[in-house]
This record gives structure tokens, C-alpha cells and sequence, in this order.
């Protein structure tokens, strides 16, 4: 008798979780996998523009973690792997830009020098009396960056040097953002014993390493969503499911056009804020916890340029709050990743948590602000060869202070043979979202 799977959910973390269930399965297992969408994937797209694949979600990963690195050597993929070209980018601030400053995590800075320029010299004599004032830490405190950071360094290293690296990467803020989730080498270094702040940076920062810090896939991440699909011989079923309930020996899973799926296990790879309508019923304590997770959302707005646009060489910009831009960061494709084709890819990024921009503003409007912002930001006023304009609404979870036991708490009030996997758990990113992933489904297997 074969065993049955059901993932409600077909982005990374749906796909990773019956590519795992496959593997531990075997051959006979039934894996279906229920996602309205028009595409598998999820956060990662891949579209063409100007002629060229360029992702349109997430577009990276930290190629110092294993996961995805590993993961794509399983699947045969490994030569598809391909590195940043070098380009740094630049920030935004006070109308100006200047060079991404070196010797930090996350934007917070292991020295005063690196900031030199960006804030004024006020702030630089607060960061170097930093180590003579007294660090009142308690091991396994996880305020939020904003308050740790502007407390021991100020006001303008939060707002010009951290907030654009937490905006581009969470669509939120250091407000927002625990320092556990933000920068978790710190909040360890902390915990050790670090007599302040400016030495908890320098032991948080990473080793010096030939490679690039991020990865990507050539072709674009549809390369890899296409092997896991293939890999894991699921069933997809472009259906929305609204309930979730126990039944002897299985689960019922009703979906939106009122049938019944029937599965011995169920990993639920949805975003936090689908998650409690599905487990009220069978797990109060799990999605009273999902609801606190708050979300953000952002709009990409994907162009491409003539050749030859005179873009500068850099990998891109971040944008500190409070400018006249609309965007809170620019990705010069590109630049980045080695030109291809005869086009200058690039993509802006808009919304940050608690505004409405990518849920309420319209496609030519945000055409509009990038062309705005790209005249500002480098003085070009070309017209785009072809462009894209994508929105992921309540895709960006803000992993606030204690969100480590958040996310504790949502997996501990799951009944068994029923998981949870998702970016909202354990961390942003695709690398997050595959280890998350394949917990649940050993968690499955296990049961």
C-alpha cells in the first residue's frame, strides 16, 4: 500500500518538501501538491525580459550556507551555479551616494571609519566612545535592531547605514527586525561575553572568503523549481485549500471548488497569514502564533535597457528612508551578474512594511516613479526595451523580537503527520526556506 502526501503549497518550500518525501518515499508514494497559482514556484520567477531570463522574486542566495549549494549538486545542477561579477553596490542617503560601507553585518559596523562620509562626525566620536560605556546584555535577549543599534551607535547608523540593507532585504526595518534574525552572529557574540557592541560586530564578522558571497542560477531559479517538479514526480492540483481536518487514519483537505483530498501526512508551505484558517480548528495554539507574524509587501519592477546605457559599474544601490526616491533599492542586473545579451537588465524595488504601494499602485505609475528614480539616482532617461511589473503581497514576514519562539510555537502546536514549512519560520531566503522544508518533511517521515 503506497502512502499518500499532501503539500498545500507549491513555492520553494512546497516543492523542496515533495522533492524530500519523494527521495525518503520512495517510488510508490502519491505526492500531490495543491496551489492555485498559474506557475509552481512561487517568490521564485523567472521571466524573459528583453530577451534574457531574470528573476523577478528572490534573485540571490548567501552562497556561504550549504543548503541550496547542496541542493542543487543533488539534482544535478551544480555547473549551474554562477557567482556576482565583483560590483559593490552603493546607498542612498542625504541625496547623495555613497559606497556600501565594508566591515559590517547587516549594515552594522565594526569600526567608526567604515561609515565615514555617510554619517556626520558627531555620530562617528559617539561610535568610537562606544566600547568605554557600559554594555548592560542579558544572554538570549533579542531586542530589535533599531533599539540596540541606535542606543550604542545612534540614530543615523540605524537610519542611513542599517535601514537600507533590512528594507532591501525584508521590506521592513531595524525597527521591525530582531537582532536574532538580523544579524544572529552578533546577538551570539553577545551572548559569549562581548564587552560591547563594537566587539561583538568584529567577532560576528565573517571570514574572509575568495568566493562570492551570493549565488544564483543561470538560467534563472525556474531551472531549479523545473528539476524539483521533475525529481519529485508530484501531482499538482490548481486548487485553493480552505480546510484542514483530521479523519481516521488521514487528513481531509477540502479545497475551494468543495472536493476532498485524502493524506496520511500534509506539510502546509504557505505564507503565515494562510496558515490559521487552515489549523484554527486542529491547532489553536499554532495559528494563534502565525498571527502575530506580521508581513510586508513590495512590487519589482523588471527593465530593460538599450546596450550601452551608461549605468555605473556597481552591483546597485539601497535607499535610505526619507529621500525623494520611491524605490528603496535598485538591483543593476547586469552589472551584477555579467552582462548577457544586448540589453542593461536591471529591477527596482518598492514598498516597505506598512505602506500600500505594491497592493494600490498601479503598473504605469510605478513605471513612472523607476524612470523618475533612475533619472535621479544616475542620470538616465532612457526608454526601456521591454519591462515587467510583479507584486508579492504579504510575501515579506518581519521577524520581530522573539520570532525564535514564534516560530517554536507554531510548529509545537501541530498534530502529528501534520508540518508546517515556509519562509516565515526559520529565516528570509531560499536557503531558510530549503532547510525549513526539508525538517518538515523528515518531521513526516519520522511519524
Amino acid at each position: 500500500m503506497s502512502t499518500s502526501f499532501c503539500i498545500v503549497g507549491g513555492g520553494i518550500s512546497g516543492l523542496v518538501a515533495a522533492y524530500r518525501l519523494r527521495a525518503a518515499a520512495g517510488p510508490d508514494a502519491d505526492i500531490t501538491v495543491l496551489d492555485p497559482a498559474d506557475r509552481l514556484g512561487g517568490i521564485l520567477r523567472t521571466e524573459r525580459i528583453g530577451g534574457q531570463p531574470m528573476d523577478v522574486g528572490a534573485e540571490a542566495f548567501v552562497a556561504r550556507r550549504p543548503e541550496v549549494p547542496a541542493l542543487l549538486a543533488e539534482l544535478g545542477l551544480a555547473g549551474r551555479q554562477i557567482a556576482t561579477s565583483g560590483a559593490r553596490p552603493l546607498i542612498y542617503s542625504e541625496n547623495r551616494l555613497h559606497p556600501l560601507p565594508e566591515g559590517t553585518v547587516n549594515g552594522i559596523p565594526s569600526r567608526p571609519s567604515a561609515l565615514t562620509g555617510l554619517v556626520d562626525d558627531a555620530t562617528i566620536r559617539w561610535m568610537a566612545d562606544e566600547p568605554h560605556r557600559p554594555l548592560h546584555w542579558r544572554a538570549g535577549a533579542d531586542p530589535s535592531v533599531a533599539e540596540l543599534v541606535g542606543d550604542r551607535f545612534g540614530e543615523q547608523v540605524v537610519t542611513r547605514s542599517v535601514d537600507p540593507l533590512l528594507a532591501g532585504v525584508y521590506a521592513g526595518s531595524a525597527a521591525t527586525i530582531g537582532l536574532r534574525a538580523a544579524a544572529p552572529t552578533v546577538a551570539a557574540a553577545l551572548d559569549r561575553g562581548a564587552p560591547n557592541l563594537t566587539a561583538a560586530v568584529t567577532a560576528a564578522l565573517p571570514p574572509p572568503t575568495a568566493g562570492s558571497v551570493f549565488g544564483a542560477v543561470d538560467g534563472g531559479y525556474s531551472v531549479l523549481i523545473d528539476e524539483l517538479v521533475r525529481r519529485s514526480r508530484l501531482r499538482w492540483a490548481q486548487v485553493a485549500v480552505h480546510r484542514v481536518q483530521g479523519a481516521p487514519g488521514a487528513w481531509e483537505l477540502t479545497d475551494d471548488e468543495g472536493a476532498v483530498w485524502r493524506a496520511e501526512g500534509v506539510v502546509l508551505a504557505v505564507p503565515a497569514p494562510r496558515l490559521p484558517a487552515l489549523v484554527a480548528g486542529l491547532a489553536p495554539r499554532s495559528a494563534a502564533a502565525a498571527r502575530t507574524i506580521p508581513v510586508a509587501s513590495a512590487a519589482v519592477v523588471a527593465l530593460a535597457l538599450p546596450g550601452g546605457t551608461p549605468l555605473p559599474e556597481q552591483s546597485g544601490v539601497l535607499v535610505a528612508g526619507r529621500t525623494g526616491l520611491h524605490t528603496k533599492a535598485v538591483t543593476l542586473s547586469s552589472r551584477k551578474w555579467g552582462r548577457r545579451g544586448s540589453v542593461e537588465l536591471l529591477r527596482l524595488s518598492f514598498g516597505r512594511f506598512g505602506d500600500s504601494i505594491a497592493a494600490h499602485t498601479g503598473d504605469e505609475e510605478l513605471l513612472a516613479w523607476s524612470a523618475q528614480d533612475l533619472e535621479a539616482l544616475f542620470g538616465v532617461s532612457a526608454e526601456p526595451v521591454d519591462c515587467r511589473v510583479v507584486r508579492w503581497i504579504d510575501a515579506m514576514p518581519q521577524y520581530g523580537p522573539g520570532h525564535a519562539e514564534v516560530a517554536a510555537d507554531v510548529r509545537a502546536g501541530l498534530p502529528p503527520t501534520l508540518t508546517v514549512a515556509g519562509g516565515y519560520l526559520d529565516g528570509i531566503g531560499v536557503p531558510a526556506c530549503v532547510a525549513a522544508a526539508t525538517k518538515a518533511a523528515a518531521a513526516l517521515m519520522a511519524r
